[in-house]
């Protein structure tokens, strides 16, 4: 895949007519375009910061901010004020006129323009509760206030707001190589992300009036800039995630007294906020690698309930080498720990969750936690930070080092194993985005497969580590094939926008885990796979790669030519569809000259191997078709008339120079009965009633036809 091209990235070939007139109107034949699936892709120029190989380059480039924040929770009103101090390194090669930062929380704004780019119809009806979440009289005054934004010294700093952009008007541009240091104060009031919905906010529980708030992109923060795009600055719909830069962040984060609270980052001050007894359960935890210990019970948390303190108390943290920030509090919380080896290191998973959690987040939580911690690191390169926090935020939401997340029992305390392991699919899931794209630093606003789809992949390790005969879903071939063979006007390559796509969660989660399932187990083999796949975390770990040192980094490592498969399974939504179109059996014969001839057997087997002077074999020639647009292995499995079994994969080139069908000759010491393309469902083949010889009409053979919804 070295090619020197311009940023072309185009899959849909358009061929020009095969034949033209000339001045004379007779016809004249001419070329075409190159349509073969098997021609390489352009991806953009090599440089000297980023590389043909996939790698970084000796001048790779990105920008810094490191924050200083200060962070009141107002508990009564549920509101955050905050203050902040950033310092924006410019590392990039360029001048800088300008600034951009994100406001995400003005997605919430009155003016917000997100609930106006959906369709809505008027519905036949709605539950009360949900009428009065969508015809809400009073609207909620969200979106973020911004008080002020100066120098350092205090002085006026010039800025335009779009929806949820800030551009920070330079006084003058910033030079390759300096610092710009400038203060912002905002406040805005939190939104109940169980009636309003959102990635993070405040749950209420009416039984005892209190509050459990999970927060996050609570503060203005930059953009990233680099050499690919410049500016990352695409306005934040609600869908599409983030693109951050990592940085240093002190944080202060006031709060009520008894609030017990989880953060990104390492707590300075943890004999200022525990009391000794929770500081002993806590020295406790830190050698508790076998499971969970509890350093705040649910006795010590259903007391805390009973009472509002009207003290507070400040949690001061110091993170390193982050791209975001967040944190969870409320004096609901239960708090366990355990420790985790990770070769020479040891980490912490810890666990925040409500009575209401219990005993399901007692039982999962933390260790979920800890299997992904290892499973991970096994899979790219050990967890570096010194801990991983699961919260009992009732959605699925991940930020550096701590996720939110759903799942909770009955109100008995029982609950079901849909229950469980739906908890567990998504605690290890959203502890699984440390890596991508905490880590290896992906933009998911434009790419969101690129994080969720390559998590929703490493994901499926962990849950098998977690217990033995997990039931896995999404990723696996099998399972993504009513939505592969869907109503095509209704499906988006992977290489599509987060934003603009349908399905989200096929296109982004299921479809490129699927992908990189099949490579590695079908095409690639774990071997090369695996290789592969931890030089890419490690090459571009702290780094902002793109989809392109991902295709290229796979290739490199591996020495294999993946251009077709990238190509089929990203650029385009076409379907496996691979079948046995005929078999015709032939027998030998003594011919003239010492020759052997053979001779297609049309009486139905009777001759079929029968000449035993010419040390006979069976001989069969296969013709297998391609009604589907992919070009795929084809697996084969062969039954003989004494009941054994063997198998045969042809790599996906057999289709190179034939893009609808190839035959293959084959030659055999025992009687094949039977022919199965495909057996273990593994290349995500969405009409199996061709892929058997002679044909089969048992019902397990399904077919999954265009009309079919995804």
């Amino acid at each position: 895949m070295k090619k020197l091209a311009l940023f072309v990235f185009s899959v849909l070939f358009v061929a020009s007519s095969a034949f033209a007139q000339d001045k004379a109107g007779k016809k004249t034949q001419k070329g075409h375009t190159n349509q073969n699936k098997f021609k390489q892709l352009d991806h953009a120029t090599p440089n000297s910061q980023r590389t043909a190989s996939g790698a970084p380059g000796i001048k790779y480039t990105q920008q810094k901010v490191d924050y200083v924040m200060d962070i009141v929770l107002d508990d009564d009103n549920q509101k955050i004020t905050g203050k902040e101090t950033i310092t924006y390194h410019n590392n990039s090669t360029d001048n800088l006129s300008y600034l951009w930062l994100q406001l995400d929380q003005n997605m919430r704004a009155a003016d917000s323009k997100t609930p106006d780019i959906s369709t809505s119809r008027i519905p036949k009806g709605l539950s009360k509760a949900r009428y009065d979440k969508a015809y809400n009289s009073k609207a909620f005054e969200g979106g973020f206030n911004i008080t002020s934004v100066t120098n350092t010294d205090g002085s006026k700093l010039s800025y335009t707001i779009n929806q949820t952009m800030m551009r920070i008007n330079l006084p003058k541009p910033l030079a390759s190589g300096e610092s710009f240091k400038f203060k912002v104060n905002w406040w805005y009031n939190i939104n109940n992300h169980r009636t309003q919905g959102g990635r993070s906010g405040f749950e209420h529980f009416p039984k005892d009036g209190n509050n459990s708030y999970k927060i996050a992109q609570f503060f203005p923060r930059l953009c990233v800039y680099d050499n690919v795009e410049g500016w990352q600055n695409d306005q934040f719909w609600g869908r599409s995630e983030f693109a951050l830069e990592f940085g240093d962040y002190t944080v202060n984060i006031t709060t009520p007294a008894d609030h017990m609270l989880g953060a990104t980052g390492i707590l300075k001050n943890e004999k200022e906020v525990f009391t000794r007894k929770q500081l002993q359960r806590l020295a406790t935890a830190r050698k508790s690698f076998d499971k969970p210990f509890v350093i705040h019970t649910q006795k010590e948390a259903e007391k805390a309930e009973k009472k509002r303190s009207k003290k507070t108390k400040t949690w001061r943290f110091f993170a390193e080498n982050v791209r975001d920030y967040a944190f969870a509090t409320s004096r609901k919380f239960i708090w366990d720990g355990m420790a985790v080896k990770l070769n020479n290191k040891t980490v912490m998973a810890y666990s925040y969750y409500s009575k209401e959690a219990n005993p399901l987040y007692g039982d999962h939580s933390t260790k979920a936690t800890a299997v992904t911690l290892k499973a991970y690191s096994r899979q790219t390169f050990d967890y570096p930070y010194h801990k991983a926090i699961s919260v009992d935020g009732q959605m699925g939401m991940e930020y550096p080092q701590i996720a939110f997340n759903p799942g909770r029992p009955n109100a008995d305390g029982t609950y079901s194993d849909r229950t469980k392991y739906r908890m567990i699919n998504v605690t290890i899931h959203e502890v699984g985005h440390n890596w991508f794209p905490m880590i290896v630093n992906s933009d998911e606003r434009k790419w969101t497969w690129m994080d969720e789809g390559l998590n929703s992949y490493a994901q499926l390790q962990a849950m098998m580590d977690y217990e033995e005969g997990y039931p896995l879903g999404r990723g696996l071939p099998k399972n993504i094939v009513r939505y592969m063979s869907g109503d095509q006007s209704r499906i988006a390559p992977i290489m599509s926008k987060g934003d603009n796509t349908y399905s989200f969660g096929n296109n982004a989660y299921g479809k490129p885990a699927t992908a990189l399932w099949i490579l590695r187990n079908t095409i690639m083999g774990p071997e090369l796979f695996d290789h592969a796949f931890k030089e890419y975390a490690n090459r571009w770990k702290f780094k902002h790669p793109t989809p392109a040192d991902f295709f290229r980094t796979m290739e490199d490592a591996s020495a294999m030519d993946l251009d077709w498969f990238w190509r089929g399974w990203f650029y385009t939504t076409d379907v496996t569809d691979i079948g046995i179109k005929k078999v015709k059996k032939f027998y030998t014969k003594n011919g003239a000259n010492n020759r052997v001839e053979f001779i297609e057997d049309k009486t139905d087997g009777a001759k079929f191997g029968a000449d035993k002077k010419a040390n006979s074999k069976f001989f069969y020639e296969i013709t297998f078709d391609k009604p589907g647009g992919l070009v795929m292995p084809i697996i084969v499995e062969f039954t003989y008339k004494d009941g054994s079994k063997s198998r045969k994969q042809y790599p996906a080139q057999i289709w190179r120079l034939n893009d609808k069908q190839i035959t293959k000759a084959i030659h055999s010491e025992k009687e094949i009965t039977n022919i199965t393309i495909d057996p273990d469902l593994e290349t995500a083949d969405v009409d199996v009633t061709n892929n058997s010889w002679p044909k089969k009409q048992e019902n397990k053979f399904r077919k999954f036809k265009n009309k079919v919804k995804g």
